[in-house]
């Protein structure tokens, strides 16, 4: 049989792209899978942080930050560990990103305060000098959009498994009963914020898209 391929260049050529093929399905494959399931410890988005990260794609915040720290010591040293598919299991969609006029955001909830960000956003250079990032002070004005994030928590429940009220997983539970976790979880940011506007309209019953958008912030460790 060898033989005969060494006298068949073509055939030997085929043979040996099969046998390469197979050994890189064999190997490569499982491996894949295995590092796209979810890491320990990993949790679905809670409903407001989810309305956060809608905020977060409206305002194109993505079209300037990465959320993928590569794994070299200058990102390393600057960001923290670098990022692991397993993290991104329930992060649908990704906002990896590949154009970085700001910085990596992807552990930003590790260095980073509700206080802080309420000031960068209502005056990005107050914090940062030299910030080339515009104000968002319309988000201290506009409401979150909170039923829409229920739908899609809803929807990825039911349709991709997301383990939603499970054991240790968010609860979501009915349109009421979420209603109630979101005020929990909000009335947290809106008492570490000094903002007066937002908080009369949480005393209302109005969520601000800033406290939603923080909450996502928060949650990206």
């Amino acid at each position: 049989m060898f033989s005969w391929l060494e006298k068949n260049p073509f055939f030997f050529a085929v043979a040996v792209f099969i046998v390469i093929a197979y050994a890189g399905i064999i190997e490569i494959l499982p491996d894949f899978a295995n590092r796209a399931r979810p890491l320990e410890g990993i949790k679905p988005p809670t409903v407001l942080e989810l309305a956060g990260k809608h905020i977060y794609m409206k305002d194109s915040c993505n079209a300037c930050h990465t959320q993928m720290i590569r794994p070299f010591k200058s990102e390393t040293d600057r960001y923290g560990m670098y990022s692991l598919s397993g993290e991104y299991a329930y992060d649908r969609p990704h906002l990896w990103g590949s154009k970085r006029t700001g910085p990596d955001l992807k552990r930003v909830g590790n260095y980073r305060t509700t206080d802080w960000h309420e000031n960068h956003m209502l005056e990005p250079a107050s914090v940062v000098p030299g910030s080339l990032m515009p104000a968002y002070k319309h988000m201290f004005k506009n409401n979150a959009d909170i039923e829409t994030a229920y739908g899609e928590a809803l929807t990825t429940k039911k349709v991709f498994n997301v383990p939603y009220d499970m054991e240790g997983m968010p609860k979501l539970g009915t349109w009421e009963e979420t209603q109630a976790i979101v005020k929990e979880q909000a009335q947290m940011i809106v008492d570490e914020m000094k903002n007066q506007e937002v908080k009369d309209a949480f005393a209302r019953g109005e969520i601000r898209e800033i406290v939603a958008i923080i909450a996502y912030l928060n949650s990206l460790k």
